[in-house]
């Protein structure tokens, strides 16, 4: 399976009488966006306003971001089982408004959602301060439950990240990139000499807004299975979720998943990607042995010598992880884990809530618990008041000023359990 990447880089982001691309800037109908998102009936009211990096903005509570892209090529649409019928995707070529973001925001759980910063010491914690960004203001018709609002604001930014990937559609990529992945056969003749490597990617799926969509079936409904990583790339799985911000897997994190872009760059040179396992996270033990047990069974079946696993959340998906890494390690596969830790605000605690002496390759993201001080910003997009509830926060954290001391959990991406940003920690 073979996936183009045109990338378009935008530099800006204005609001203009026509969305369009033009010399790096994105411009945006603000009128039209918003009638195109204001179809839901379960949202009472739709703003949109644009943050761009180094500008004075505080935008919170963050629920999502969606890179824009649209399908130009090949079988399928973005966001496949959602927007677009279900196709498999992965192949042909798709056109992406690098550079460019949807933020959604809105009173949903409030103590999950995070905070971003696009300027300040907070900026330096969460890789959306460095994108040009679109957020959507949703507020939900009175008296709408919590997971139907949640439903709302998804939709609402991913039909936002493809109305705007529309302006991509005839553009000239200023770079493309190929990626290709051959038949476990294929590759195993190209490749004889290369270990083979796969990646078991877990997916927040503990329900009550702990949800990831795959071809838009909530992920706690399935069983671990197969999917080639370009499927990723063209927006096969998306995020659902209300989890602590740091470690939240976005859309765009799913779009963007480092772990597939680093395998693939060493793909054919130092080792064979043979593809990736996706395996839920689950609340009762009967669901994680089913699930570990089956990711474990497929990386036996594809014959594999080394296998990467990244972790989505923390606590309860500690135990998803550790399983994962020992049964697949008592095959007779090296493995390597992704995480964070919650380690205690002086790093002194235990980092995760289950070990095993078979979990000795640790790539960690950081320290969710060290504390932040975020001094006040010229504008606010969204609403201030959860920050003193939100995952991170405490009573008392938000200053009369407007300054805010929060530990690094409430910053949006700031220790992601796939790598994605440059914290990270060293054991000695």
């Amino acid at each position: 399976m073979r996936l183009e990447l045109g990338n378009i880089f935008i530099k800006d982001v204005q609001f203009g009488s026509e969305t369009k691309v033009e010399n790096g800037t994105l411009y945006v109908n603000k009128e039209e966006l918003i009638a195109e998102i204001s179809t839901d009936e379960n949202l009472k009211s739709v703003d949109v306003e644009l943050a761009r990096p180094g500008e004075s903005i505080r935008i919170t509570p963050v629920k999502d971001v969606i890179e824009p892209r649209v399908k130009v090529e090949g079988p399928g649409g973005i966001f496949p089982g959602v927007l677009s019928k279900v196709d498999t995707v992965g192949s042909g070529r798709t056109h992406v408004l690098k550079g460019a973001a949807v933020v959604t925001t809105g009173k949903v759980v409030a103590f999950q959602e995070g905070i971003v910063d696009m300027t300040g010491p907070g900026a330096d914690y969460t890789p959306f301060s460095k994108t040009n960004n679109i957020v959507l203001v949703c507020q939900p018709v009175d008296g709408l439950k919590q997971h139907e609002h949640e439903k709302a604001l998804r939709f609402a930014g991913l039909k936002a990240a493809a109305y705007l990937g529309e302006a991509g559609r005839n553009v000239t990529p200023d770079e493309v990139k190929d990626y290709e992945t051959l038949s476990i056969l294929e590759g195993a003749k190209k490749y004889p000499e290369l270990p083979r490597v796969a990646y078991v990617q877990m997916l927040q799926s503990q329900g009550l807004m702990h949800d990831t969509y795959v071809y838009g079936v909530d992920a706690k409904k399935t069983l671990s299975t197969l999917i080639n990583p370009t499927e990723l790339m063209d927006g096969a799985i998306i995020s659902g979720n209300c989890v602590s911000a740091c470690d939240k897997n976005t859309t765009y994190h799913h779009l963007n998943n480092p772990v597939v872009h680093d395998l693939f760059e060493k793909h054919g040179k130092e080792l064979n990607f043979v593809g990736v396992i996706i395996t839920n996270e689950n609340v009762y033990l009967a669901d994680k042995e089913r699930s570990s047990n089956w990711a474990a069974k497929l990386a036996e079946f594809l014959g594999v010598d080394g296998v990467v696993i990244s972790q989505e959340g923390f606590g309860n998906p500690d135990t998803d992880l550790i399983m994962n890494c020992k049964k697949i390690e008592q095959k007779g596969i090296k493995t390597v884990i992704v995480t964070d830790e919650y380690a205690g605000r002086d790093g002194a605690s235990q980092s995760l809530a289950d070990a095993d002496p078979l979990a000795n390759a640790v790539v960690t993201g950081g320290n969710a618990n060290e504390v932040i001080e975020l001094p006040p910003m010229d504008k606010v997009i969204g609403y201030l008041d959860p920050v003193n509830t939100i995952a991170g926060g405490f009573d008392g954290s938000l200053k009369e000023d407007g300054s805010i001391v929060v530990e690094l959990q409430a910053i949006t991406g700031a220790t992601n359990e796939l790598g994605f940003n440059k914290l990270t920690a060293r054991g000695y």
